[in-house]
């Protein structure tokens, strides 16, 4: 079974996410997005691990469904043949010293029941704050969470998140490592998958021999519903946890690729100042000795640059025996080029209910519906897909804590 799986997402309980990150709207946003398996998201947060008991029940699977008694109206609208499931998972931000730097490391844990992030919850709940935010901050060493993980829950495993992120990765230029090896030691041979970020797409990453060995995930890490799904996964397998942890590990076949931003979009992908409205490639940076030249002080080292300082080969953007990625960007951002008006606007909105009710779901649209078709229903709709798809587009690259643009255009 070919389905699209988004695993790191927050709820409610997050500082600064929606309030309508509820397991309700999003079963309802998956099945607008495409996407047949989500992530909890903060499933060690007591409030939110409440809700989830009360609204989702386990299938027997190491997933669990949404109780039809919970089911938003709306979803009857959606006839797209589409039934989301829900696999747990927390975010878990690891400030710590270690090789006399501190480090600040995002790890997202997965695991496949209610009983297993019982007992994750209650070890991490004796080591620091598990309730003032979804995705808690622990003094705690990611070799240390890995090894709490593990003995919790053997099934259960954890991502290293957005793994180049400056502020907060395992290999960010502000707080990281750099390599896998580094920060989890000898229990390294755990991890087999890790998260790229919006930030970067495949052909970056694959410039690094050292990530080799690791199946390249990408998630959205949505603060809100309509986010969900800006990056993502592929799958052909049974829709079942011991399936999608067999293909990460490639044990069997089955994980086929990833949904991308363009890494442009990402708001690290270029270095830069944010406040003195610097944005620099890597060669720029260098040649100002890493300073801003309108403040004085360290420019923020972004992701392209980081990965640049790590790689050790070139490798070409589609090379072969490699898995299928596609570059996109939301719907919602073409069809406020179509119309000529915002993107959060009433008339976008009612353009993108229409359509995605049509096409099935927004992935229908941005990678499988035949662009003539598109074309009938709006010429220059037809048109941008067309472009999206061949990667003909203009890019903005974002820099410092701002995001990038696409244009189809």
């Amino acid at each position: 079974m070919k389905f699209i799986a988004d695993f790191h997402i927050h709820s409610k309980f997050s500082i600064a996410t929606s309030r309508m990150l509820v397991p309700e709207v999003l079963e309802l946003w998956g099945k607008k997005k495409g996407i047949a398996l989500l992530g909890t998201g903060d499933a060690v947060h007591p409030g939110w691990m409440s809700e989830l008991k009360e609204k989702l029940t386990e299938t027997g699977s190491g997933l669990l469904t949404l109780k039809k008694s919970y089911r938003h109206s709306a979803v009857n609208e959606l006839e797209n043949g589409i039934e989301v499931h829900f696999i747990l998972t927390a975010e878990i931000s690891c400030i710590y010293k270690k090789g006399g730097k501190v480090r600040k490391v995002h790890n997202l844990i997965v695991a496949p029941s209610f009983s297993a992030f019982d007992t994750i919850s209650k070890r991490l709940g004796k080591i620091g704050n598990i309730v003032s935010d979804g995705r808690p901050i622990l003094g705690i060493d990611s070799k240390d969470l890995l090894e709490i993980v593990l003995n919790s829950c053997p099934e259960a495993f954890i991502i290293p998140a957005h793994i180049w992120t400056p502020w907060f990765s395992v290999l960010g230029s502000k707080s990281g490592f750099d390599s896998i090896d580094e920060c989890y030691d000898d229990l390294s041979k755990y991890i087999f998958a890790v998260e790229t970020g919006l930030s970067s797409d495949p052909p970056m990453n694959w410039q690094c021999s050292f990530l080799d060995r690791f199946s390249l995930v990408s998630n959205s890490d949505a603060h809100s519903p309509e986010n969900l799904g800006r990056e993502a996964n592929i799958f052909d397998t049974d829709l079942s946890y011991g399936a999608v942890v067999k293909a990460l590990k490639r044990e069997a076949e089955g994980f086929l690729g990833t949904i991308e931003y363009f890494p442009e979009e990402g708001k690290y992908h270029f270095d830069g100042h944010r406040k003195c409205g610097i944005c620099w490639e890597p060669n720029v940076t260098k040649s100002h000795n890493g300073i801003c030249s309108v403040c004085g002080k360290k420019v923020t080292v972004g992701v392209y640059n980081r990965v640049w300082e790590l790689s050790d080969r070139f490798v070409n953007g589609r090379e072969k025996n490699r898995n299928i990625f596609y570059s996109l960007t939301p719907l919602k951002n073409i069809l406020s080029e179509v119309y000529k008006v915002g993107a959060a606007s009433r008339r976008i909105g009612f353009e993108y209910e229409k359509l995605i009710r049509a096409a099935g779901s927004e992935f229908a649209v941005l990678i499988d519906k035949p662009v003539d078709e598109l074309k009938q229903i709006n010429s220059d709709l037809g048109t941008g897909i067309e472009r999206l798809r061949a990667r003909r587009v203009w890019l903005t690259a974002g820099y410092d804590g701002i995001f990038g643009s696409v244009k189809v255009l």
